[in-house]
């Protein structure tokens, strides 16, 4: 896991708190193959506390355009995406509003995304204080999160294609 807050709206990202991505592949329920994911969520330490993160979290989607609740926008069409992901060197690089981050990724996350050309975004909007970087998040834990109903709807679900550093 990996953490970087930039933005110049203060007040946002104090409500946010901290953010934190969380890489992962598995099998697609469409088709069985591989599909990497990248996850950013709260820890809920913000201002206003775990409280203030989805209402932080739906704004944050509304500005930038990112439907909440479980539909998933696909922006491979469109002109000015407002989430990027560069894959390069073992390292995912997520751009969105309020958050640019570096993330490591395992190798089958790797292969997922260069063989699907998309990866799999979630926006949390549902805070996860339990999961903090430099602690394991063990795959069970994971799911259990990420599958629960709560945490689906809460969120901003976007496909996103791949860019690579072109030399």
């Amino acid at each position: 896991m990996s953490q970087t807050n930039t933005a110049n709206d203060t007040s946002v990202l104090s409500r946010l708190g901290t953010l934190v991505v969380i890489p992962w592949a598995g099998a697609h329920h469409e088709d069985g193959q591989d599909m990497p994911f990248l996850m950013a969520y709260s820890l809920g330490d913000g201002v206003g506390g775990p409280a203030a993160v989805q209402e932080t979290v739906h704004a944050v989607a509304h500005e930038a355009g990112l439907p909440v609740g479980g539909m998933i926008l696909d922006v491979s069409r469109a002109a000015n995406p407002p989430v990027k992901v560069l894959v390069e060197g073992g390292k995912a690089v997520l751009t969105m509003p309020y958050l640019h981050v570096t993330c490591p990724v395992p190798d089958q996350w790797v292969t997922a995304a260069r063989q699907r050309g998309t990866v799999y975004v979630i926006l949390s909007g549902r805070p996860w204080p339990e999961a903090v970087p430099g602690q394991e998040v063990t795959e069970e834990t994971l799911m259990a999160f990420v599958g629960d109903e709560d945490t689906l709807g809460a969120g901003a679900h976007v496909l996103v294609p791949v860019s690579t550093l072109r030399l």
